[in-house]
């Protein structure tokens, strides 16, 4: 045994070796699995230049520029209305008043518990709303239930002392969740905040269903006009680069904004000056020790 932690005992030489063997395992299946799409791709044709000559058409490169853009439109309103309404749903779950927090809390478990899909064709097709508007509102309904629940779950992390200090120091309810709870519970709720905003990024892709022009539904329709066989596996081979980009791009967002409030002077620790002197006395004198 080479040392321990506090929480486990460092590996020892079998332990160590073991674990090489199972990363080198594990390497190679994966290997062996993406050679194997490769090779299944090449079999069928699909990086001839047929199939990958219409993606250099102007109309076909404006058709899926117009559908990312409907798409990030759709993400845009979806992801700040979810916001909104976690926030609000949040603070009535975390309501001292029971009739407000009842209701938060059927609101949340109800859209937490509808799909995703049903409660667009819901809006769709009974409130005969637009194909954007419904996306939206389905994306926000849900996104923004699950938000709450983010939210009353980070309040609730944070330490009860700091909300017992700040009521002792006269602060109201309101006070103690915008200045002491709601600042620190944002930073521990980041990273799962960021996760749900992705998981709406691709939900988006759910309105080719009712027919909202975003960028599934521009794949799809450059696939259904090709004359060659299996035409759908170059438009997702385009697509899907794309739709992992935006999401590796919004993580990335979270990493920068997660460090960046770890290096904010709210939260460095301040350094301490070194102990000197005592002060002088009013007569410039410093204090010295009475004789016997």
């Amino acid at each position: 045994m080479t040392g321990t932690t506090a929480l486990y005992d460092l590996p020892g030489p079998r332990t160590r070796r073991r674990h090489r063997l199972y990363g080198v395992l594990s390497t190679a299946v994966l290997l062996g699995l993406i050679a194997w799409i490769l090779y299944l791709l090449f079999d069928t044709g699909q990086f001839t230049y047929t199939k990958w000559m219409p993606f250099a058409y102007k109309g076909i490169q404006e058709l899926l520029l117009r559908g990312l853009g409907n798409t990030l439109k759709a993400f845009a309103i979806a992801a700040a209305l979810s916001l909104v309404l976690g926030g609000v749903l949040g603070v009535g779950r975390l309501s001292d008043h029971r009739p407000v927090r009842r209701a938060a809390t059927v609101l949340v478990e109800f859209f937490r518990a509808m799909p995703v899909l049903v409660m667009i064709f819901f809006i769709f097709v009974a409130l005969k709303a637009q194909p954007l508007t419904a996306l939206v509102a389905g994306l926000t309904l849900y996104n923004g239930s699950v938000l709450a629940e983010v939210l009353r779950s980070g309040v609730n992390a944070v330490e009860r002392g700091q909300q017992e200090a700040a009521f002792a120091l006269g602060m109201r309810k309101t006070q103690v969740m915008a200045h002491v709870l709601v600042p620190q519970a944002v930073r521990a709720m980041l990273p799962a905040v960021i996760s749900q905003l992705v998981v709406a990024l691709k939900d988006t892709s759910l309105g080719y269903l009712i027919t909202y022009e975003e960028f599934l539904h521009a794949g799809k329709l450059i696939a259904s006009n090709l004359d060659y066989d299996l035409p759908f596996i170059p438009v997702v081979m385009v697509i899907s680069p794309i739709y992992i980009g935006m999401c590796m791009l919004l993580s990335w967002c979270a990493v920068r904004v997660s460090r960046r409030e770890q290096r904010s002077p709210r939260t460095e620790a301040v350094a301490l000056a070194t102990p000197g002197p005592g002060a002088l006395l009013p007569g410039g004198e410093p204090p010295t020790v009475p004789k016997p």
